[in-house]
């Protein structure tokens, strides 16, 4: 048998440790710990996925609260069934002691009151996932009606553009080549052939 802990943040820029040092408290070794740095949107994240060719039947999963195995509410609970009924693998939530299968002296009362405790963290993982793309979405949209710009600024047109376009046009030079004399790639200059059509 062998426990291990599972962490998982969105994104490189944000700090794993807090999850890190309460797992290593559990207590666990610093060797079966997996770090994800992926969204909780879905569970086809690499390093979860290889945690899981790797548990078996007997193993225990730790994580420090729900929404670190995920924040879609359908794939936590499906995950949740094959892991505890499928696999045979229990799992422990730090921060939510009544979902700890390994009871084994839990009775039919003490199950039904996990299963909703689980059902009802899920669903809160779920509105936050949504609440927080609606805030950044209305962030983004807030900032575009303040002028604020996004993406890359585009390439200014060569002083040699105009020439280079005429002889595309008559044959003499194809977007390629067009491209490589301007100094630019194929793809911008098909755009700016594309906005000076005005499609």
């Amino acid at each position: 048998m062998t426990t291990y802990g599972y962490a998982r943040v969105s994104t490189k820029e944000q700090n794993v440790s807090r999850q890190l040092d309460a797992l290593l408290a559990f207590p666990l070794e610093e060797r079966d710990i997996y770090v994800d740095y992926y969204s909780g949107a879905s569970f086809s994240r690499p390093t979860y996925q290889r945690l899981l060719r790797l548990m078996a039947e007997g193993d225990v999963l730790v994580v420090t609260s729900i929404d670190r195995l995920g924040r879609n509410y359908k794939e936590i609970l499906e995950q949740w069934q094959d892991l505890t009924r499928v696999r045979g693998v229990d799992i422990v939530v730090l921060d939510m002691p009544l979902l700890d299968t390994r009871a084994s002296d839990r009775d039919l009362t003490g199950t039904l009151i996990a299963d909703i405790v689980l059902q009802l963290l899920s669903y809160v993982a779920q509105v936050e996932r949504e609440n927080i793309r609606q805030r950044q979405a209305e962030g983004i949209a807030a900032a575009r009606a303040r002028g604020m710009r996004f993406g890359r600024p585009p390439i200014a047109r060569p002083e040699a553009y105009r020439g280079i376009r005429q002889r595309v046009s008559r044959g003499e030079l194809t977007h390629v080549r067009a491209a490589q004399e301007l100094g630019v790639s194929r793809s911008t200059f098909e755009k700016w052939l594309r906005e000076d059509r005005g499609v």
